[in-house]
């Protein structure tokens, strides 16, 4: 049984990237592995300050906050999803300080992440998906991970509550991406 971890960029909890990213997990559940949401939208956040912390303090960064917490799970989970909603053409700054210091935490951890399966989805009121996905998928290919694909952008058309439940073919990227997701894990071995 693998871990698989989904970072919410969000500040809405239960909104439509909590529901995609739901949706890639409950395609995992129902294989037999272990899941786990991790709320970091909303919450108070900072950018890394290029301390050097991480390098001398292994597996830690210097600002003692929710970091610190959330960088375990990432080194201890087989699949890191990170989902944000789409924010003047850019990711959630929750997510951007996720990919800056724990990718940081990583490098001086023995690349903690590497081998691991990485995948992003993004929730879009019309346009910027693409960039947001873009930022997450360099974060996980500069850290050696393995990155899956789905029928379509790892995206859904919903801005406001309730609409990606609306967007058919973004409900069915979210199910093919967890198909995907479960395929490597079953090849992984």
């Amino acid at each position: 049984m693998s871990k698989i971890l989904a970072v919410n960029g969000s500040p809405r909890k239960e909104g439509n990237t909590a529901h995609m990213l739901k949706t890639v997990l409950d395609c995992c559940a129902a294989a037999g592995h272990e899941t786990e949401v991790y709320q970091a939208g909303g919450r108070s956040v900072h950018g890394c300050m290029a301390c050097g912390g991480c390098a001398r303090h292994v597996g830690k960064c210097s600002i003692d906050d929710w970091m610190n917490e959330l960088y375990p799970k990432m080194a201890e989970a087989d699949v890191i999803l990170l989902g944000s909603p789409t924010y003047f053409a850019d990711l959630t700054p929750e997510i951007k300080a996720v990919i800056d210091r724990c990718g940081y935490i990583s490098r001086y951890d023995d690349l903690r992440f590497s081998r691991k399966i990485g995948a992003g989805v993004c929730a879009v009121r019309r346009a910027g998906s693409i960039h947001v996905l873009d930022s997450i998928n360099h974060f996980f290919l500069i850290s050696d991970m393995i990155v899956p694909g789905s029928s379509y952008w790892n995206m859904s058309l919903s801005c406001g509550t309730g609409e990606y439940e609306r967007d058919e073919e973004g409900m069915g990227t979210m199910r093919r991406l967890g198909e995907n997701i479960v395929w490597l894990l079953e090849r992984r071995g």
